[in-house]
């Protein structure tokens, strides 16, 4: 169960959208996610073109997603709206039909994850990002966490 789809997309909520952490999204958080995403991608360093570059993704995001999920146009998007957006537009369809605006962030939160740049994510690299986003006292949780993305035992 607790790998469920709802408890998958409540994680990604929560642990990549919500980085002020007050349980719902809102432009706010990607006002924030824009200036992470620089910072992170650029190891530090965080030019003005990058930043533009990041804030033009993550509000672009933000506008589809409230498009798509904000439903009593409320301004935020609850775990429950969040949910239903991804089943209407993301679920059954291939990763080329999915928004745009979508595959951008998804593509630059594997940027910030490939440390190295080598295009896939190993181990350590897992790791890093994990200890970064929940706090863990063992570090046999996220190893198994990353060996089950990959299906190996």
């Amino acid at each position: 169960m607790a790998s469920s789809w709802d408890n998958r997309v409540a994680f990604v909520v929560r642990y990549l959208y919500d980085i002020d952490c007050n349980g719902y999204l809102d432009a706010h958080d990607f006002h924030c996610l824009a200036l992470r995403s620089c910072v992170l991608e650029g190891k530090g360093e965080c030019s003005k073109a990058r930043l533009q570059k990041y804030q033009h993704i993550m509000l672009s995001l933000w506008e589809e997603i409230a498009q798509m999920a904000d439903f009593d146009k409320d301004g935020i998007v609850t775990v429950d709206e969040f949910k239903q957006a991804v089943m209407n537009c993301c679920v059954g369809r291939r990763y080329e039909d999915f928004p745009q605006a979508m595959k951008a962030f998804i593509e630059s939160n594997f940027r910030m994850i490939d440390l190295n740049s080598d295009g896939i994510l190993a181990l350590e690299e897992y790791r890093y990002d994990c200890v970064q986003r929940i706090v863990l006292e063992d570090i046999k949780i996220i190893d198994e966490a990353y060996y089950s993305l990959l299906n190996v035992s």
